[in-house]
């Protein structure tokens, strides 16, 4: 088992808390359904709950997706380049994936105060939406801080890539 250094360390923490959030709905869906259908008994707010859950899961999870390059991808003319071309592609899909991140992050900063300032709650308990919010917003800062690192490893470490030309990032 090799040592990990602190940047595989920070994404691997990034990990367990988008892995912990989706854990978290799960189990709040599972329970929510056995509670009514077979005890006759409504958690309140338990699909609210689960909806806003499944977002801060999705956002974290995005992060981490992006540094690993484990997304959809589509390799049509990747494929047909040499190494170079395909670091060429690598970096610019990530320069273009970390400008649409940054200015999702900047329009969602702006949600998260909205929702805020509107003083918006969950239907039954009367949680403020905005904690939410908030937690997917840190989310998008994760994707943010972690897309610049992959775009910063892939251009000071290039020979470090394996052919799909993603993973740069292992090296410690």
């Amino acid at each position: 088992m090799s040592k990990a250094g602190p940047v595989q360390r920070t994404a691997e923490a990034i990990e367990l808390v988008a892995a912990a959030f989706l854990a978290l709905m799960t189990a709040l869906t599972f329970v929510a359904v056995f509670c009514r259908y077979v005890v006759g008994y409504v958690i309140p707010d338990g699909f609210e709950f689960s909806r806003l859950l499944l977002g801060v899961a999705i956002f974290w999870g995005i992060a981490t997706a992006n540094y690993r390059d484990e997304h959809i991808g589509m390799d049509m003319v990747w494929s047909l380049v040499g190494p170079r071309g395909k670091r060429v592609i690598d970096w610019f899909a990530g320069l273009v994936t970390l400008v649409s991140f940054v200015a999702f992050w900047w329009m969602f900063t702006f949600k998260v105060y909205d929702t805020r300032r509107s003083g918006e709650t969950t239907f039954d308990l009367h949680i403020p939406l905005w904690y939410f919010y908030a937690l997917a917003w840190v989310g998008t800062i994760a994707g943010v801080f972690l897309l610049a690192l992959r775009l910063y490893r892939m251009a000071t470490h290039p020979a470090t890539q394996d052919d799909k030309g993603a993973h740069p990032l292992q090296m410690e």
